[in-house]
């Protein structure tokens, strides 16, 4: 019997209807269920792919951070040269104490010459210790002995930065570097330590980086050769430490010098910084200095680095500016005297070894050949 518009529903119609409803899953129909699962799907694939990503750059749960910069290639154009007679022209000769606690005189350059301590040729640079004044000489080394510490006169900014280094110095007490910083700005500038040692020089190159709070390579990654040091590159950690890299034994001293030196190159950039050491006989087109040829120099070619500093947890921009190149040779100091005990140099002090022992110091000479910055275009 056919029911009138008028006609009551059916108490199972409206039973119906009543458990047809959105959160009685029993009563979907199937296009609903479909509807359901497709936004199922999207939320787990959303979920999924956002912890994926979390992952790929905080890293596992230790805390360490797995994402790496791109180290793309850039565009260099040579910028700056220093070479032959005219190098000592672009650096003055600082003159002041020494901020690192050496035993040393810093000289200007009319002492510079008398004692032969700077001087250039056409091919060669050299930069040495005074190995002549010693106990009842006139004047004595016994406030500090003669030696040299440059900076040049233009300050830069980002770029490739190339060495040719045929010597490093070495012996007991020395302390040479080869480095960038802004003296009047630190750490708040940053400071990059390319080459540097202590006492024999046999244990290696080492790196480093100082700055203000708030750059660190703890738990990030690195792709390089060298030894990781200390991770954090404040300079109110470890009394000044910095994070560093340490090269083995030829990227430094005597057996590096035996091989005829190398190559030192530094590739400060926003993604990071970078440091090679290339023997002279295994450099690649960067060591045809101070000239090039037509092709510019490649550092995304050239493999890992020596030292790798990304800018994972370290804003370079930020921390890194307004360097000068600086070459010394510092006899003690703060690093040398922390560990001349364990030297094996002397049973003297440092200081009484440097004032009284000038003939210790016929190796402790930098030998260069030209230094190249280079800009990215």
């Amino acid at each position: 019997m056919r029911r009138s518009e008028s006609s009551p529903p059916r108490y199972e119609d409206v039973q119906g209807a009543k458990e047809r409803v959105w959160w009685n899953p029993s009563t979907w129909t199937r296009r609903a269920w479909l509807i359901v699962s497709t936004v199922i799907l999207l939320i787990v694939v959303a979920v999924v792919g956002a912890v994926v990503g979390v992952r790929a750059t905080r890293g596992a749960d230790d805390g360490s951070d797995n994402s790496y910069p791109d180290y793309f290639k850039l565009n260099y154009t040579l910028a700056d040269t220093y070479s032959g007679t005219t190098f000592f022209d672009k650096f003055t000769y600082f003159r002041d104490y020494d901020p690192a606690g050496g035993h040393v005189h810093y000289v200007d350059p009319e002492y510079a010459g008398w004692f032969n301590l700077t001087y250039a040729t056409e091919t060669t640079v050299i930069v040495k210790v005074d190995t002549t004044v010693g106990p009842g000489d006139e004047p004595d080394a016994s406030t500090g002995r003669f030696t040299v510490r440059l900076e040049s006169k233009t300050q830069y900014g980002p770029g490739l930065f190339l060495f040719d280094v045929k010597h490093t110095p070495y012996g007991c007490a020395t302390w040479p570097a080869l480095w960038l910083a802004d003296p009047n700005n630190w750490p708040f500038n940053g400071e990059i330590d390319i080459m540097e040692a202590v006492n024999h020089g046999n244990t290696g190159n080492l790196m480093a980086l100082h700055t203000s709070e708030g750059c660190t390579m703890e738990n990030v990654r690195r792709e390089h050769t060298g030894v990781a040091g200390q991770g954090d590159c404040h300079n109110a950690t470890n009394h000044n430490t910095g994070c560093t890299v340490r090269g083995p034994p030829a990227t430094f001293g005597p057996e590096f010098n035996r091989g005829g030196g190398g190559i030192v190159a530094l590739e400060w950039r926003r993604e990071g910084i970078r440091v090679w050491v290339f023997p002279r006989a295994a450099s690649p087109a960067v060591s045809r200095l101070p000239g090039a040829g037509d092709a510019p120099p490649d550092p995304s070619a050239w493999g890992a680095p020596l030292a790798d500093f990304p800018a994972t947890r370290c804003d370079v921009d930020k921390h890194f500016r307004n360097q000068s190149i600086i070459v010394n040779i510092d006899l003690c100091g703060y690093y040398t005297e922390a560990v001349w005990e364990s030297s094996g140099c002397s049973p003297k002090t440092c200081r009484q070894y440097v004032s009284e022992t000038p003939s210790a110091f016929h190796d402790a000479y930098w030998e260069f050949g030209a230094f190249q910055v280079w800009t990215a275009s």
